[in-house]
């Protein structure tokens, strides 16, 4: 018999750095849910059924009745932001919910009071904030943020911690020997390497304390030899980047649909405006990059141009992003598909998405929170790739091809939660229904 994971018991604590327009979003709806406001739509957690056993059993109970997850009231949240609002106040500026809701919940919102954050304002130019700490070296806020971490646990009495990271996109770097290792790493904290930024602080506060570390944008954060040798050295697990939202979701849910077809793609162009915080940090060019990377990828994993030279091996693919302030948190994107099928004759699809990009995004937050929880619980450290589900650009062991097809990812996560549970695997063969019926007759 396999060994289930340990219980949800106790309180569990979700640390958030950036408590901006995804955060706050995240922590008003579940305490909207918690006072029975609302739904969480979009979580598979809270609202998704996984299939166990054969389809003539049956069996298809709720997710969290299956796997042992912290159930919504046995949440606290705490955070970091350069701001110092509270959440209720962040979450008016943000204008993603309605006041009304807002109201409702004000009382819990307004207790949870950002404490000082770790900024450099040289990995996102576009933001500055006073609600910062001040330290000689970046060893010194590692231990500052680990504090921070400790004091959380004690007063607000959790069992269990986990941290996600929701702030803004850092500027684009490339690994270098800093990240090749732990110990370079922390040689590098203790010399204020400038390629170590606020997020691998972060990360490294909290995988140092094996907290799981989950990283909602396209930064460098976990995805680095020094991270992956301290998660799996002290046994979290971590996962990671950037969540999977608006024009990217569709993406993941349209391409593997014409590569299962054989239909030829000849470009692919896309457009956003959004005018939030996340939008003014996109503005600056470096930031943009590290962003257009992750996007850019998708295509490519899926498609396998080399591998279908003839289908996709001359593609066209353009991403654009545009701050437009006006539009705040309702991004919309264009995408333009030119596509070709049999005998090679043109055709073309259009898409107008007009999404909400912290709406998409909460619902995520909240499942790699309780995800990660149970994963420590299960003894599953490093990183943790049956979550690519929730990210634009899935962390894997080095040299592995990520998977993005969106269906394919979900399969994964599912046998994942049978496997846990020790239910058998579903690879969805069937034969044996109908071998059955032959040797029956």
């Amino acid at each position: 018999m396999k060994n289930l994971p340990k219980k949800a018991d106790g309180t569990l604590g979700i640390l958030i750095p950036g408590l901006g327009a995804v955060a706050t979003t995240f922590i008003a709806g579940v305490e909207a849910v918690k006072k029975g406001l609302a739904q969480p739509f979009g979580s598979l957690t809270q609202m998704s059924n996984i299939r166990l056993g054969k389809r003539t059993e049956n069996r298809f109970p709720k997710i969290r009745d299956f796997v042992p997850l912290a159930d919504l009231e046995q949440i606290k949240f705490g955070g970091w932001d350069l701001y110092s609002d509270n959440v209720y106040e962040a979450a008016k500026k943000a204008r993603v919910l309605d006041a009304g809701l807002l109201d409702q919940i004000k009382m819990e919102l307004e207790d949870i009071k950002p404490l000082k954050a770790v900024f450099d304002r040289s990995f996102v130019a576009n933001l500055d904030g006073a609600n910062v700490k001040q330290a000689n070296t970046k060893h010194e806020l590692a231990k500052l943020v680990m504090d921070d971490i400790e004091n959380f646990q004690d007063a607000n009495e959790c069992e269990r911690i986990v941290m996600i990271w929701c702030g803004s996109t850092e500027r684009y770097i490339e690994p270098s020997g800093v990240h090749s290792s732990l110990e370079n790493f922390e040689k590098g904290l203790r010399e204020n390497d400038p390629a170590i930024s606020p997020s691998m602080i972060y990360a490294y506060a909290a995988l140092k304390l094996g907290i799981p570390f989950s990283n909602g944008a396209p930064n460098l954060t976990c995805d680095i030899a020094a991270m992956i040798e301290l998660a799996k050295e002290t046994g979290a697990p971590i996962g990671g980047k950037d969540f999977k939202t608006g024009q990217t979701l569709m993406k993941t849910i349209l391409a593997p649909g014409l590569a299962a077809r054989a239909l030829g793609i000849r470009g692919w162009f896309s457009s956003n405006i959004l005018g939030n915080r996340d939008g003014l940090v996109l503005d600056h060019p470096d930031n943009f990059k590290t962003k257009e990377v992750s996007k850019l990828s998708v295509l490519e994993d899926i498609l396998q141009p080399d591998i279908n030279p003839e289908l996709y091996g001359d593609i066209y693919h353009k991403v654009r992003i545009n701050y437009y302030p006006p539009h705040g948190d309702n991004k919309e994107s264009w995408d333009n598909i030119d596509i070709f099928g049999w005998l090679g004759y043109p055709m073309q699809i259009k898409i107008n998405f007009l999404c909400r990009d912290s709406i998409l995004a909460a619902p995520i937050v909240l499942d790699l929170a309780l995800f990660s929880d149970l994963a420590k619980r299960a003894g599953m450290s490093g990183i943790q790739e049956w979550l690519s589900f929730y990210f634009k650009s899935p962390q894997t062991a080095p040299g592995l091809r990520p998977e993005h097809d969106i269906f394919k990812q979900l399969i994964k996560l599912q046998n994942t939660l049978r496997h846990i549970m020790g239910e058998d695997l579903i690879t969805h063969l069937g034969l044996d229904y109908y071998q059955e019926l032959i040797e029956a007759l």
